[in-house]
């Protein structure tokens, strides 16, 4: 019986060890492992909720150098980023996202559907030519996490 149990401790600790060693392997996060993340927007109701989430989580990693972000639009949400349509605090916020390396893709289909140009589109934006949902599957492939607030 005291073989068993010292058996039992000695099995126990080791796991204990190496559960310890992982989860500090897992805290210790290193410049090439930093997060990746797709937003899809196209509900253009939720044009500032999305753009809100965005700057949130920025903030919340600690600035843009901590993260990965690609926002994908397509859909009724994009007409709100054409630059004659657009008000000037989402003007503000967009710049801000493309001076923070948010990637900035439109629908290359609802660009066509919508009668517009990356040049009429607020700057700062791509062209998603094969289509946003394309786009955002091969960002997926990539390792992005997908969110749609």
């Amino acid at each position: 019986m005291n073989r068993r149990n010292m058996l039992w401790s000695a099995i126990s600790a080791l796991g204990a060890a190496l559960g310890a060693s992982s989860a500090k392997a897992a805290s210790e996060a290193t410049p090439s492992s930093k997060l990746k993340v797709a937003y899809h927007l196209s509900d253009a109701e939720k044009v500032n909720f999305v753009l809100g989430s965005i700057q949130n989580h920025i903030d919340g990693v600690g600035g843009p150098e901590h993260v990965t972000i690609a926002l994908v639009i397509h859909g009724p949400a994009l007409k709100a980023f054409h630059a004659a349509q657009a008000n000037l605090d989402l003007s503000k916020r967009i710049g801000e996202f493309s001076k923070d390396g948010v990637e900035l893709a439109a629908c290359g289909n609802t660009m066509k559907a919508q009668n517009v140009t990356l040049k009429e589109l607020l700057p700062g934006f791509v062209s998603a030519e094969k289509g946003g949902v394309v786009r955002l599957a091969e960002l997926q492939s990539q390792g992005y996490l997908y969110l749609r607030p």
